[in-house]
């Protein structure tokens, strides 16, 4: 919080209702490490991304290592998350080969959500996935993954048929073969990535504004600084952020399962 009141300290509540950073990537931003580790500055981010590759793995190792006759809420939940990555997306999307890729696509799917779910997570609110590098990061996995299968399948057919793709007219092939290599190769990765990045960073800037403006407000107006009227802003921004906060759970859970869909289709179109 005390980064997200440095962002609007600028800001007159007697003259604005709602108040805005100079520069929105303050909200983003954790630059100051929080210690090293043999000269690498650890900062709340590196932290975090961590902590999410740990607690994925910790859930599935711990939900899923003792298989009980009657298993608790714990053990049923992870059942369940597993099963629908493995039936409904590896096998669903990529047909039976794709249990061969279920371990990729059940990680990918446990840290997207993981990391997303930070947005919404008390005295952490920041999804790691709103740092642009993190969502590059997982599509260029995803685009290293369907772009071996490819060449694996079909040799140096895969790249031939892509710029010189059969089926259509010849005097559209060579047009339509500079669509798709550049589709391929170069849009499919950052689409995904953007996709990902877009949602978290709008989800995340509307929550931090608000929730920060209804705080500064309550802190005014209880100090004696601002009049009921100004202080009623405050209450409206604060119910505004709470029906977000309950669409953005949404958004969290959802943007991690189009991502690993997305990753499933392009390796089986590959």
């Amino acid at each position: 919080m005390d980064e997200l009141i440095l962002a609007i300290k600028e800001c007159d509540l007697s003259e604005n209702a709602v108040c805005a950073p100079e520069n929105v990537t303050e909200i983003f931003e954790y630059r100051t490490p929080i210690f090293e580790i043999l000269g690498f500055p650890i900062t709340r981010t590196v932290l975090l991304i961590f902590l999410a590759g740990v607690l994925a793995i910790a859930l599935v190792y711990f939900g899923l290592r003792k298989k009980a006759t009657r298993p608790g809420k714990f053990q049923l939940g992870i059942e369940q998350l597993v099963s629908f990555v493995r039936d409904e997306i590896a096998i669903g999307i990529i047909g039976p080969v794709g249990i061969k890729y279920f371990p990729y696509l059940l990680a990918l799917f446990m840290f997207i959500l993981i990391g997303n779910a930070f947005e919404v997570t008390p005295f952490i609110n920041f999804p790691i996935t709103s740092r642009m590098a993190i969502p590059l990061f997982l599509a260029l996995l995803t685009w290293i993954v369907f772009i071996a299968v490819g060449f694996k399948r079909n040799g140096i057919s895969y790249l031939t048929g892509i710029i010189w793709p059969p089926g259509v007219p010849v005097a559209l092939r060579p047009l339509v073969g500079v669509i798709e290599f550049f589709s391929t190769f170069f849009v499919r990765p950052f689409s995904l990535a953007v996709r990902l990045f877009a949602n978290l960073v709008a989800g995340h800037t509307m929550l931090s504004l608000l929730l920060t403006t209804a705080f500064v407000s309550f802190s005014a107006f209880i100090a004696g600084d601002i009049g009921a009227l100004k202080a009623a802003f405050g209450f409206a921004w604060w119910g505004l952020a709470l029906a977000i906060f309950i669409f953005e759970i949404i958004v969290v859970m959802l943007q991690a399962y189009i991502f690993t869909l997305l990753s499933a289709v392009y390796i089986e179109t590959s």
